[in-house]
């Protein structure tokens, strides 16, 4: 008997294609939990259980895919999130995408592309944990910085950091004065460079900067059609 790969969570309220998705991902020895509307996904993720991966539809009854997300973030911020929507509205992929889910698949969607999505986000998901094992706190200019524990703390002030927050700060200050590219961050902290992961960059940036923003010195600077330029002035 083939060993189990991974514990997944899926949410979906359609009978028919949770039948075929699940019997799928259950032929490719994944152990799969499985929910057909979002208040019973939210109760078996206020339980306490823990997954490997979550693959959440957007529309469902009781409780949407996203309030779902923002409760899985609450406890688990590294766990890879996949929504699966029939709304392709650039609007929503976004939003998801800026609340910490790592990709949007609009249905009708291909099996084929679903599983190797999965491979990718949890083979990764597996990978980067342990290269922060070694990350010791860092000062950004009046700040405290705390990589392994997701940390950004000054006087009088500490924000808990998702782990993208925390991946996006870590990739900008480690190319300090550079300008590195946004292709280059998307394939570093996304996997893939598109435009809805771009507009969730923008978003995430946006959210570093306020953060950072009790020390004028600390700059995020935009260089059009490029990417972005940290740099803590003296």
């Amino acid at each position: 008997m083939a060993e189990t790969k991974a514990n997944i969570l899926y949410v979906e309220d359609d009978e028919s294609l949770s039948f075929v998705t699940r019997d799928n991902l259950e032929l490719n020895h994944y152990n799969v939990t499985y929910c057909d509307d979002g208040r019973k996904a939210m109760d078996t993720i206020k339980s306490g259980a823990r997954f490997d991966l979550c693959i959440l539809d957007v529309m469902l009854p009781e409780v949407d895919g996203f309030e779902l997300a923002k409760a899985i973030r609450e406890r688990d911020d590294q766990v890879p999130i996949i929504f699966l929507s029939a709304k392709s509205m650039k609007q929503d992929r976004i939003h998801g995408l800026s609340i910490g889910a790592d990709d949007y698949m609009t249905k009708p969607f291909s099996i084929e592309e679903l599983l190797l999505k999965i491979d990718i986000f949890l083979r990764r998901s597996r990978v980067l944990p342990a290269k922060a094992k070694g990350d010791k706190p860092v000062n950004i200019g009046n700040y405290t910085f705390d990589y392994k524990n997701l940390s950004l703390s000054t006087e009088g002030y500490s924000e808990t950091l998702t782990q993208k927050e925390a991946d996006l700060l870590k990739l900008l200050f480690e190319h300090s004065n550079q300008v590195i590219k946004r292709s280059f961050i998307l394939e570093t902290i996304w996997g893939k460079d598109d435009y809805f992961l771009g507009r969730s960059l923008d978003v995430f940036i946006s959210r570093l900067r306020k953060y950072l923003s009790i020390d004028e010195r600390i700059k995020v600077e935009n260089i059009h059609g490029v990417g972005f330029r940290f740099r803590v002035e003296d």
